[in-house]
């Protein structure tokens, strides 16, 4: 009797544990990975849609490393100016070419409560000659008060003493070019002669900031000098006007009270605005902004247009087993799971390559050029989320042909 009711007991639990409908770790854990096993059957293809998402992250991210660097190099300078709020010229188109407006500006913003002390600053793109090889190229000069910080940067700031020499140049040794020569007659003590507007200039320091996409690198040198380079510059027009505001000061506030206090010839930000400006002038009102921008969509399409074509030849050949599936009971949402299931594993192993392939394309890059190109954390998980909906997308369109999976079609 003891016995029987053990037997009662234990067909009890077995129907009680079979009527429990599985956990979903238990479905995942079970179920049989068709998509995997179908994508692997044909290795050569497998490859090859592999190598097609890889293809189309890396066409993504290096349009968006270039984005990035044309972002990054544009502001390197304006963000780490020596100020709260940036005087500029309405003819600004950006820092390469800041026009001019007068001085006087400048004396009259400390009438303002809360400005503490203004600087001025000459900007001009100028055409070098190479101390070496004699070849020209752009770069930006920028004149200061020696005497006076007009920059947060302590290779600058140490070196400001030396240009109270008359032709004395700071030089930016992370310019684009060959210049091994020059640095080591640099550390070597040697004399390092340049020209620039037909006169000789001595460098006597240097900095570190790089290039950028409209210049090769830049060049600091004293008001003096400046004048004395560009005598068409007059003295009393300058480029930039750097304002300092007192501790615990609104700079916006401070902003909006110089709007209304000085003339309309110029244009008042504050320091991030004025970033801010720089950036969306090389983002909008340049053709190179928008051709990265292109290139970013163009690469997902292509994307999109790669892993189509590979599931889409992988449903049609699998027409009959997805019919018999069918017939079998199955829905139409486990056939599309099968598909959408390829469309993630292409997502992710092509992914691999493709961010492997780009981080060594970026160090190349910015050994070549000296931009500041840089994969970084946020980029390579967005391009690993833009990935997978770019296959995922591709996976809808391809799983349109399963409606034609008719179990009629085993017969």
């Amino acid at each position: 009797m003891n016995s029987s009711r053990k037997q009662k007991f234990a067909l009890s639990t077995v129907s009680s544990v079979a009527q429990k409908p599985p956990t979903l770790w238990q479905s995942l854990r079970c179920r049989t990975p068709l998509g995997w096993l179908q994508l692997r059957h044909n290795k050569g293809q497998f490859i090859l849609a592999i190598s097609g998402v890889a293809f189309a992250d890396i066409l993504m991210l290096m349009q968006l490393g270039f984005q990035g660097a044309l972002f990054k190099s544009s502001v390197r300078i304006p963000e780490t100016l020596n100020a709260d709020i940036v005087l500029t010229s309405p003819q600004i188109r950006n820092i390469l070419y800041p026009g001019e407006f007068s001085r006087r500006r400048l004396y009259q913003a400390l009438d303002v409560l809360g400005v503490e002390s203004v600087n001025p600053l000459y900007v001009v793109l100028a055409n070098w000659k190479h101390p070496t090889t004699g070849k020209k190229g752009p770069m930006l000069l920028l004149g200061a008060d020696p005497s006076r910080k007009f920059i947060n940067r302590s290779d600058i700031n140490q070196n400001l003493d030396r240009l109270k020499i008359p032709d004395t140049l700071l030089f930016d040794q992370n310019t684009r070019g060959d210049y091994k020569s020059v640095l080591t007659d640099f550390a070597q003590n040697k004399p390092v002669i340049t020209e620039i507007q037909g006169h000789k200039q001595h460098i006597r320091g240097l900095f570190t900031i790089g290039s950028s996409f409209g210049m090769d690198g830049s060049f600091v040198t004293s008001t003096e000098t400046f004048l004395r380079l560009y005598p068409q510059r007059h003295a009393g027009n300058v480029s930039l006007g750097l304002i300092k505001i007192t501790s615990g000061s609104d700079p916006h506030q401070i902003a909006q009270a110089l709007r209304q206090h000085l003339p309309n010839d110029v244009n008042v930000y504050t320091l991030q605005e004025f970033v801010d400006f720089e950036k969306n002038y090389w983002a909008t009102n340049t053709p190179i902004g928008f051709i990265f921008s292109l290139g970013v969509v163009m690469g997902f399409i292509v994307g999109v247009i790669l892993v189509y074509q590979v599931l889409s030849t992988d449903v049609n050949s699998h027409l009959q087993e997805y019919a018999t599936f069918r017939a079998m009971g199955y829905q139409q949402r486990y056939l599309l799971g099968i598909v959408l299931e390829e469309a993630i594993i292409l997502a992710v192993l092509g992914f691999i390559p493709g961010v492997a392939i780009c981080s060594l394309l970026y160090y190349l890059t910015q050994q070549a050029t000296r931009l500041p190109i840089y994969l970084t954390f946020a980029r390579t998980m967005g391009i690993l989320v833009t990935t997978i909906f770019m296959s995922l997308i591709s996976g809808v369109i391809a799983t349109r042909k399963l409606h034609s999976a008719d179990p009629a079609d085993i017969f």
